[in-house]
């Protein structure tokens, strides 16, 4: 049974205060550790800032507000709350020595979760005296809105821990998906990564700019993406015989040279096309305004998506 009432944030950041405030949105009370100077005032500003987003998302004018606190001190934090999500910076070694701090201090029951975004939870836990209730549990930004959170189990890890993890997250509007096994960058992120390695590649070559790049994704694939997956689309690409009829006609094994795979070779001249590429997207508007505008858009396609039962609609209305 899911008794959390007060969970601890081990790191501010973007990912961290977004954590706090979907936590706070649904009612929970927050601890926040972070050892950084003005970590406090840059939480809160970020809180303040997606609030209102989440708010039109939950279709709703107020929620039921948890309390956010503050510390430095890691293990005040720990000792106090019913649910840990890290984080921290993404460096293996300095979030195994901040897990077990966090598990010395913490208590038995309480779940120690991960928001790494590849590193194996066996090697987070390894250095925890209760290591059987650590999991990665890896949102996607912006983290109070987007619903996915990827559940890893580490080679130590207790499945009624992983069971509890699911009911949690469910409780604060999430879709836990649980990997059948560790695997490091879980799934979307490795989905991701061949997608960024396959555009640097584009944009190395000259083939097209990085908002030629953008727009081949936002204009086609991009669109079909946030209704079903690649899978799926395939599958009734085929026509009335489905995948069987795709796969006859397009064998999934060809060799066809259409992906490079790997990183293109870094240069100073790559790092410039991308740079210069990016800033001239983004033009005299300020990152603040893109993202309200891109939160704007996240909301009414995912109010869309509820309203025909597809996609992270089926979520929202509570059916998976």
């Amino acid at each position: 049974m899911d008794t959390v009432k007060t969970v601890g944030i081990a790191g501010t950041g973007v990912i961290g205060a977004g954590w706090a405030t979907r936590m706070l949105g649904h009612g929970l009370n927050v601890i926040a550790y972070d050892p950084a100077d003005g970590a406090e005032a840059v939480m809160r500003e970020r809180i303040e800032r997606g609030w209102p987003h989440m708010l039109r998302l939950m279709e709703t004018e107020e929620s039921e507000t948890g309390t956010v606190t503050f510390t430095k001190d890691v293990k005040e934090m720990a000792e106090r709350v019913d649910w840990i999500q890290e984080a921290a910076p993404e460096r293996e070694d300095l979030k195994i020595r901040l897990f077990s701090q966090i598990d010395a201090a913490a208590g038995s029951e309480v779940i120690i979760a991960s928001s790494s975004s590849g590193f194996l939870p066996s090697r987070l836990q390894s250095e925890c005296q209760y290591p059987e209730r650590v999991i990665v549990g890896h949102p996607f930004y912006p983290v109070y809105l987007l619903p996915l959170v990827e559940t890893v189990a580490g080679d130590k890890t207790a499945a009624e821990v992983m069971d509890r993890a699911d009911v949690f997250y469910r409780r604060i509007g999430m879709f836990p998906l649980r990997l059948k096994k560790e695997i490091d960058g879980y799934i979307c992120d490795r989905l991701q990564e061949a997608l960024w390695r396959e555009a640097l590649n584009v944009l190395s070559k000259g083939i097209g700019t990085t908002e030629d790049i953008d727009r081949a994704i936002i204009y086609s694939a991009g669109l079909r993406w946030s209704i079903m997956g690649s899978f799926l689309h395939y599958h009734l690409a085929g026509g009335a015989g489905g995948i069987r009829h795709f796969i006859s006609q397009f064998d999934p094994n060809l060799a066809l040279p259409w992906t490079d795979l790997a990183f293109p070779e870094w240069s100073d001249e790559l790092a410039g096309r991308l740079i210069e590429g990016c800033e001239t997207q983004q033009g005299d508007e300020p990152v603040a305004s893109w993202e309200d505008r891109r939160n704007a858009c996240l909301i009414d396609i995912m109010h869309v998506l509820k309203k025909h039962k597809m996609g992270v609609g089926q979520v929202l209305n509570g059916d998976v």
